[in-house]
């Protein structure tokens, strides 16, 4: 028996995951919407008629979070909350059976490259001109801009390609209409995205093509800044870097996961890298581009990995100071080449690998941060809250990296979506505290 009255024709979209299901979800939402949809996303009133949910099913804790919520939502549909709930992305493309099996109550499950499909199930047409239109779920000012899809890439760990398939560049001249219909609605920053962007282009142009999609794209009016998310360490295409320098709205920073540095891991992981062409290729990058922030991702306790493995990685961050890094515990994928290997490091002992990193990497987040005291910097304002505004500099990713804090004063009106000059006044482990060097935005 229903509970309560329920808004025909409205859908509820839950999105789990990274940055790329953001983005799946906000061409869904766009596709919808087209289709005289009343679509929202983490509605919080509940009352919609059809709840869509986007999975991940990357990591255990990722796929935990998405059963959890299909559980949950598949409970409000048996109490009446909903008419309807359907299940995407990427748990279900990796577990479609297992899932149709254990939770039946879900109306359909759908994989990652099945938004057609699924539309049609919802008596929409999948509008194929609807190129670059989007539903955005961030802010307005800041949108991800997926330029790829799939990765042709072996690492032993990953099971991505399993839910996401081949790699499969998007042409330029769609992410060019794409970028110039986001900044015509206000978008100020884009945020390029791939399982890898430096593999971008050789599926359709036989070549590495990052560094001319970047010039494309710093040529779209509106666009004040460009940052570059996941970048694959081996054979790294230096133009790259070479049209950062060149454009002044293609920020100074590269998120590039390197995973390891012990070669007895590297190799067991299948990075096809070394640790010596992995320390070449950071240097690089530096001595061409000595003001870049570089962010990355390690992994502790991969099968096999010992104390002196372990030592070495440890040492390496204290050696090279990034300027972001997170850490992810391993985790024992299914079909996955890592699932033939013995998973043999206790799960403390991953974890505590993985907060010693991060404990290391703290304190020189905090020096790096103290250096830049005294020091101006253009800011780009995301929200305000506790009486103050929230923002970031160009070496800092929304989500994830440092954040600004400037207090909210009756001398500087600022709006989200601001950009700024400020002074830095004081800094501790991962924000800044700032006041505004000047009272109008910055140009």
């Amino acid at each position: 028996m229903k509970t309560k009255t329920l808004k025909k024709n409205k859908v509820n979209v839950v999105t789990l995951g990274c940055s790329k299901n953001i983005y799946d979800s906000e061409v869904m939402m766009g596709q919808l919407k087209a289709n005289n949809f009343d679509v929202h996303h983490e509605n919080p009133d509940r009352d919609a008629e059809i709840v869509i949910i986007n999975t991940c099913g990357f990591i255990e804790n990722a796929k935990q979070e998405s059963i959890d919520t299909i559980l949950g939502w598949s409970a409000a549909k048996e109490r009446g909350e909903v008419d309807k709930v359907y299940v995407t992305g990427c748990l279900s493309q990796r577990y479609k059976p297992e899932l149709e099996k254990e939770i039946p109550n879900v109306d359909a499950y759908f994989g990652t490259r099945d938004l057609p499909r699924l539309l049609k199930t919802l008596k929409a047409d999948y509008k194929k001109e609807l190129i670059g239109e989007r539903l955005l779920t961030t802010p307005a000012h800041y949108a991800y801009l997926k330029i790829a899809e799939g990765c042709d890439r072996p690492c032993a760990f990953c099971a991505i390609p399993l839910m996401r398939g081949k790699h499969v560049s998007k042409p330029i001249e769609e992410l060019v209409q794409s970028a110039e219909k986001l900044a015509a609605q206000g978008t100020r920053e884009l945020i390029l995205i791939a399982q890898d962007l430096t593999y971008y282009g050789l599926d359709i142009y036989k070549k590495r093509n990052l560094a001319e999609l970047l010039e494309h794209l710093a040529a779209v009016k509106g666009i004040d800044w460009i940052r570059l998310h996941y970048a694959y360490p081996a054979a790294f295409p230096m133009d790259v870097i070479d049209v950062m320098k060149k454009h002044d709205n293609i920020c100074n920073y590269l998120d590039m996961p390197l995973q390891h540095i012990s070669d007895n891991m590297l190799k067991s992981m299948r990075r096809l890298i070394t640790s010596k062409k992995t320390r070449k290729v950071v240097a690089d990058i530096r001595e061409k581009m000595p003001e870049i922030a570089i962010r990355t991702t390690l992994i502790t306790g991969f099968p096999g990995e010992t104390e002196e493995d372990f030592q070495e990685l440890y040492d390496w961050v204290a050696e090279t100071r990034f300027d972001r890094l997170g850490v992810f515990p391993y985790s024992h994928e299914e079909n996955t080449h890592a699932y033939t290997k013995e998973d043999d490091v206790p799960e403390e002992v991953k974890q505590e690998r993985a907060e010693a990193i991060m404990e290391l990497q703290s304190g020189i987040s905090l020096e790096l941060n103290q250096e830049r005291v005294g020091k101006t910097y253009k800011v780009l304002i995301d929200r305000v809250e506790n009486g103050n505004y929230i923002g970031r500099t160009e070496q800092d990713s929304p989500e994830v990296d440092n954040e600004v804090i400037i207090p909210v004063t009756e001398e500087n009106h600022l709006r989200i979506g601001d950009f700024v000059e400020a002074v830095i006044q004081d800094a501790d482990y991962y924000d800044l505290h700032a006041t505004v060097a000047k009272g109008v935005p910055a140009l």
